[in-house]
């Protein structure tokens, strides 16, 4: 936002007062992409010569950021450790490894969603240790894969590379999976990235979609992504998930605007009718089966994305009106809370960390940056 005093406040209590040796056990997946990537992306914004934001920079900085990030992978790093096909423990303790008691089982978007932000700190480290790691967990995952469908299950034992959950959706479980080999091949550029994503995506439409074959025209319900048995391609189920937004806007990066125009409209309108989406969305009977709202990003990651594709000003409008729901049935004193239920609008005392970092920084971008001037 451009507000270098804060940032520099920020960054300051960071190295003053963070530290990694802690008696803690997290999950690989989100100490990986909340703290690590929180790290890089800021020692990024403070070292970049463009200096696009602003004056970011921090007097008499010694990269003390990526050595903070440097440290915590190095203690995540024993989950690859001891695992017979190289897919990661989905849990470690940061003093001391792999707790004895640890879970063979992890899904696939946890195991297989840590190569942008290990990748970066590679490259930036001259270390390829952590990007070898991240990429043979990616490699380990998708030679799974159904020779049948070329679908992927959510959750498997990782020491015998058997499928414990087989169904394959956009959402829960497999979601950052696909987002992340578009990305890494966005930012890394390695071939590999691109044609495991495409294999994933032809995949995707000949399995998950259902509904018309045209967005926009013939007969038909309009297009649908469901949750199907990663084998048979067999429908398991009728609901689909608040995370499966992210989709429309990974279909704006890979170049098929028309099918996100149309799935965006339908996680839009759910919206509409709830001021939020519930975390489960039962699609036959219209109704939502899981009913809190934890102020999740997805909607408006995709929202930003189809604006800087389209320039529509629609999404402008989206923009305004998802921040105006967040406000009206949200907002609390000391923040925003997430929505224990999106028909009666009760809430909980949980303000998610992503809320911050993404919910509001799309909403920013689409709102602020973007939209009319009269937004404060």
């Amino acid at each position: 936002m451009g507000n270098s005093s804060e940032f520099q406040k920020a960054v300051k209590l960071v190295i003053d007062t963070v530290s990694f040796d802690k008696d803690s056990t997290v999950q690989v997946f989100e100490a990986t992409i909340r703290v690590l990537g929180s790290l890089l992306s800021a020692h990024r914004i403070i070292t970049d010569s463009k200096q696009p934001f602003g004056d970011m920079t921090i007097k008499d900085y010694d990269n003390e950021l990526l050595h903070m990030a440097h440290d915590l992978a190095v203690r995540l790093l024993p989950a690859f450790e001891n695992t017979k096909t190289g897919i990661p423990y989905p849990r470690v303790n940061l003093k001391t490894g792999v707790p004895p008691d640890s879970n063979n089982e992890t899904c696939t978007a946890g195991a297989g969603s840590l190569l942008v932000e290990f990748g970066i700190l590679s490259r930036l480290l001259g270390d390829s240790t952590f990007e070898w790691v991240a990429r043979r967990a990616v490699k380990a995952l998708w030679n799974l894969r159904s020779n049948d469908t070329g679908l992927l299950g959510n959750v498997v034992n990782i020491q015998t590379g058997r499928w414990v959950g087989k169904q394959s959706g956009l959402g829960a479980g497999l979601d950052s999976f696909y987002e992340y080999l578009l990305k890494s091949y966005i930012l890394f550029g390695e071939k590999e990235d691109l044609e495991m994503f495409n294999a994933a995506y032809r995949s995707i439409q000949n399995y998950l979609r259902r509904g018309r074959e045209a967005c926009n025209e013939g007969e038909g319900d309009p297009p649908l992504y469901v949750n199907v048995n990663m084998f048979s391609g067999q429908l398991m189920n009728t609901w689909i998930d608040s995370l499966q937004a992210f989709f429309p806007g990974l279909q704006v990066l890979i170049g098929d605007v028309e099918d996100a125009i149309c799935l965006h409209a339908f996680y839009y309108a759910i919206w509409k009718r709830y001021g939020a989406l519930p975390e489960r969305y039962n699609w036959q009977l219209q109704a939502p089966d899981v009913l809190f709202y934890p102020l999740r990003p997805e909607l408006v990651e995709s929202t930003y994305l189809l604006y800087q594709a389209t320039k529509n000003p629609f999404y402008l409008h989206v923009g305004m009106d998802i921040l105006q729901s967040l406000e009206k049935y949200t907002r609390v004193k000391c923040g925003y809370a997430t929505l224990h239920h999106v028909i009666d609008k009760s809430k909980e005392d949980r303000m998610e960390s992503f809320f911050l970092s993404e919910t509001c920084k799309y909403l920013y971008l689409v709102c602020v940056l973007e939209g009319p001037k009269n937004v404060y």
